[in-house]
């Protein structure tokens, strides 16, 4: 399969799916950018988030936060916080829609979105809050088998180790989840 397969495979697919939606009202809400770039190869932004912050510090994640009462919908605050945090302009985002909603371990209904961002894009990172941004190749999650798995009560989600940086948690999950999904992957995830 080609790369530009690759992507035309995954929009298709997200396009053609019903996403899981967890009936949670009582949860806060949370809105994560799955940005892919739009090039031969494609590639999915991600950031490490800053060690001074007194929450998931120094951890790998989607640009993304937690929604704001005035927010309209969950799209718009994955592109808000985007913004903010890697200074892509929604302008900039082909949102093809959602993946599968998740809870995070501290409470979070967790919606990921997926928007195409063209390949010469350059983020900058906002440093109040990340220490990075880099990018990984889609095809990686289909070409390596996961380094290990992090044990959550039953769950064993898979964990990656990409050029010094750790993919784990709920951001592996959604990775593995959208890789399954609509890639056709076989990552265990293991219950």
């Amino acid at each position: 399969m080609t790369t530009h397969t690759l992507l035309n495979q995954l929009i298709g697919s997200i396009n053609q799916h019903q996403a899981r939606i967890i009936d949670q009202p009582t949860l806060p809400q949370a809105g994560v950018l799955v940005a892919i770039t739009n090039e031969t190869d494609p590639q999915l932004v991600l950031t490490q988030r800053a060690r001074h912050l007194s929450s998931h510090s120094g951890e790998v994640a989607f640009a993304g936060g937690k929604r704001d009462e005035t927010d309209p919908d969950i799209v718009y605050t994955a592109l808000r916080e985007a913004h903010e945090e890697i200074n892509l302009p929604s302008s900039h985002v082909n949102v093809v829609g959602e993946l599968d909603q998740v809870v995070s371990l501290f409470g979070y209904l967790v919606t990921p979105i997926v928007g195409i961002v063209p390949a010469e894009t350059e983020f900058v990172a906002n440093q109040d809050e990340l220490d990075a941004i880099f990018k990984v190749p889609l095809r990686y999650f289909l070409e390596n088998e996961p380094d290990d798995y992090m044990k959550r009560g039953k769950i064993l989600i898979p964990s990656y180790h990409y050029e010094g940086f750790r993919i784990w948690g709920l951001t592996a999950m959604m990775i593995t989840e959208m890789m399954n999904n609509h890639l056709n992957a076989n990552i265990t995830i293991r219950f």
